[in-house]
């Protein structure tokens, strides 16, 4: 009886196994179907690896299908690396791989990444390959590779020890930071730094700035719809720009410093000297960082027709010293948490010597983001706002010396927040500081 049952199950095991799932075609009818006829990558950097994209390879036939090879059209010439199914092309194989199944109703996965070599251009250039999947009728089928590489110039651990001036036509990516050493100026013009995830610019001594922007380094999207380049926190975990207690007489123009970490630009606490600015800014933008925009601690700084916006922290936060501010924006809509901080904070835990705002509009979403803290009454405590807009509720009685000629801006109004600006997108995180046209603050403020 046992042998019986052994037998009868030894015939419905060889059934199974001549199933019509096992079963396979040659028909040159029987297609393969993919999730996606091209795989469009972002503009990368040569010699820098991509991220990882990925599509579906399905098998809709009523058979399974043999994939004689699948292979890299233009061999290992361009730079992409595939993996199909767990098994990778390998270059010094030929690119391809031989002997795969699909079976019926079943998938298969490709991995495709990039890395590629520097073209000479100094633009961004495109480059193309197809991934060929032949099948045992012969047949072939394609899905096109396309990535878009940059030529930059690499820098490694920076440590500038006399004055020098980085310029360069082709983007700069910076790895483990940039420090300047005291009693040295670097300038820098014309050029943009891309800082991978890590340090930004130490200053002990000077740093001159023109035409310049400073941002992270990954030129990829988080989505579809969103651009890492819009997200905060890229680099400078610990500062974008940090001025340390021996540097002075630092100048930025025409500078934008974008998506960094802890702060945007810090200015550590020095002595403070009323003839001698450690810090001028004109015609800058920090905008989206993790932490701060501006920290100035017992510093003496100016900034005229600057656009601080976007911070987790404060946009401009002045702790002492002096601040002299004019036709700035700070505009504080920081997207992705609640509790952000101020447009602009002010107190005298060292003395405040002046913190001077003029034609300049401070606004956000929250109904006060003017914050001004007395903390020692026995400590200089000055600041002045004039033909400023600003959002912060108004108090009877005050001072029209220190306030002269201000809008005092309220939820109430018809005109409030974000609707003085041209573009608040908070869904694809796209923002244009410009004024729009029925602002009540025209004249004022960056623009």
């Amino acid at each position: 009886m046992i042998r019986r049952t052994l037998f009868f199950l030894s015939i419905l095991v060889a059934f199974v196994g001549c199933s019509d799932d096992d079963s396979f075609t040659t028909s040159s009818s029987a297609r393969l179907t993919f999730s996606t006829d091209s795989v469009k990558m972002d503009t990368i950097f040569s010699n820098v690896g991509s991220r990882t994209y990925d599509f579906w390879v399905y098998n809709h036939a009523g058979d399974g299908l043999r994939l004689q090879s699948v292979r890299l059209a233009q061999g290992n010439q361009t730079g992409f690396r595939v993996n199909v199914d767990g098994s990778y092309l390998d270059n010094s194989l030929g690119s391809v791989v031989t002997d795969l199944e699909v079976r019926k109703g079943d998938s298969i996965r490709v991995f495709v990444e990039l890395t590629a070599r520097e073209t000479g251009a100094l633009d961004p250039q495109m480059i193309e390959d197809k991934l060929v999947f032949r099948l045992e009728s012969g047949v072939e089928q394609q899905v096109v590779l396309q990535g878009c590489t940059w030529d930059a110039l690499p820098m490694q651990n920076v440590v500038v020890r006399k004055d020098s001036v980085i310029e360069s036509k082709k983007p700069i990516i910076i790895y483990g930071g940039l420090r300047v050493d005291s009693a040295v100026t670097l300038t820098i013009k014309n050029t943009t730094l891309y800082f991978h995830d890590g340090p930004g610019i130490e200053v002990y001594g000077k740093l001159l700035t023109d035409n310049v922007l400073m941002r992270g380094d990954r030129l990829d999207h988080m989505f579809d719809y969103l651009p890492y380049d819009r997200v905060s926190g890229q680099w400078g975990k610990d500062g974008g720009i940090i001025f340390h207690s021996s540097s002075t007489g630092n100048v930025l123009r025409n500078t934008e410093i974008r998506n960094a970490g802890k702060y945007g630009i810090r200015c550590d606490s020095a002595e403070y000297t009323p003839n001698v600015r450690r810090l001028d800014m004109y015609r800058c933008i920090i905008h989206n960082c993790k932490g701060a925009g501006l920290v100035s601690y017992n510093a003496n700084i100016r900034l005229r027709y600057c656009q601080l916006s976007n911070t987790q922290g404060d946009c401009l936060a002045v702790y002492g010293g002096k601040a002299d501010v004019n036709r700035c924006t700070f505009a504080q809509f920081y997207p992705f948490v609640g509790g952000r901080g101020a447009a602009l904070r002010f107190s005298n835990i060292l003395p405040l010597h002046g913190m001077n705002c003029d034609s300049s509009i401070v606004t956000g979403y929250d109904e006060d983001v003017v914050m001004g803290v007395v903390v020692d009454t026995l400590k200089a405590y000055n600041f002045q706002f004039s033909n400023t807009l600003l959002r912060t509720p108004y108090e009877e009685g005050v001072d029209t010396l220190l306030f002269e000629k201000v809008i005092w801006e309220s939820p109430k109004d018809s005109i409030q927040g974000k609707q003085h600006f041209r573009l608040i997108d908070e869904d694809n995180l796209k923002y244009d500081f410009h004024l729009d046209s029925i602002s009540p603050a025209q004249g004022w403020g960056c623009y």
